[in-house]
């Protein structure tokens, strides 16, 4: 499909444009405009709404996006909609999380090859051997996981609430999957012990210590905020660790001068 930027178009995406004109150049915008225009019809039209990560890029998750957020978050926002259909920008276990909580909508994911390393680091039949090999242990599954991982599972938490969940749970011992990072980030919190499976997010884990100290270096008096699926090195760098949203409550609330973001680079866009 070709669509033209016309003045119609012009007046009605300047608003958006006015938020990423330091991301997009004017002659690059004119190539996007259109299809946001497009698609915000489209939504009125088949009474749609648009969930977005918090780590989609910044002309969906400002342009066309009506929630954003955390994908629990996304989830629980869209069964709350009269949207007949909802289209998830996220990767395939998000449209999956936000099926089960919208079980009367259709749920649409604009590309099926949108994976993700840490839930395809574990399967079912994993956590079958794991319960297999640690009867009468819980098993606390990250939200990032496939529908049949969950369904194995005895409990689900996220980045944000793994913690309290961990220490709500009424046992000394706690299986937490499949994030070993997440796991080790509960462990000190936590006088429970915790076993994992040794999964990870490609990108978190690229970051290192030394990274974080290069930032320090560079940019005098800048806060630094990590994910906890880093590795424990980052995390012990940095000056506060939290969740998609609590990351972006800790710049709303503390407006540091500075900040660099340990995740998705996307992110960092949609906040600044």
């Amino acid at each position: 499909m070709n669509l033209t930027y016309t003045d119609a178009v012009a007046k009605e995406t300047a608003p958006i444009f006015e938020i990423l004109k330091d991301q997009y150049d004017p002659e690059y915008w004119e190539t996007i405009a259109p299809y946001i225009s497009e698609i915000n019809r489209l939504k009125q039209e088949k009474n749609a709404v648009i969930l977005a990560h918090n780590y989609m890029t910044p002309d969906i998750f400002h342009g066309v996006a009506d929630i954003v957020g955390d994908s629990l978050a996304l989830a629980r926002e869209a069964a709350k909609t009269d949207a007949d259909l909802i289209i998830q920008c996220g990767v395939h276990f998000m449209a999956e999380t936000s099926k089960m909580l919208c079980m009367d909508k259709k749920v649409v994911i604009p590309d099926m090859k949108a994976g993700c390393s840490l839930a395809e680091s574990i399967t079912a039949a994993d956590v079958k051997l794991l319960r297999e090999k640690y009867p009468g242990v819980p098993i606390v599954t990250y939200v990032n996981t496939s529908a049949e991982v969950k369904a194995e599972s005895d409990y689900c938490c996220t980045s944000g609430n793994a913690v309290q969940i961990v220490n709500a749970l009424d046992s000394d011992t706690i299986l937490m999957i499949p994030d070993q990072y997440l796991a080790q980030y509960t462990q000190g919190h936590t006088d429970k012990k915790i076993l994992t499976w040794e999964g990870s997010c490609e990108v978190h884990e690229k970051f290192t210590a030394q990274d974080i100290i290069d930032f320090r270096e560079r940019y005098e008096g800048v806060q630094v905020i990590a994910h906890p699926e880093c590795p424990p090195e980052v995390l012990a760098e940095a000056d506060f660790t939290g969740s998609t949203q609590q990351m972006i409550d800790f710049v709303e609330g503390e407006k540091p001068t500075r900040v660099v973001l340990i995740a998705e680079c996307s992110m960092s866009d949609n906040i600044a």
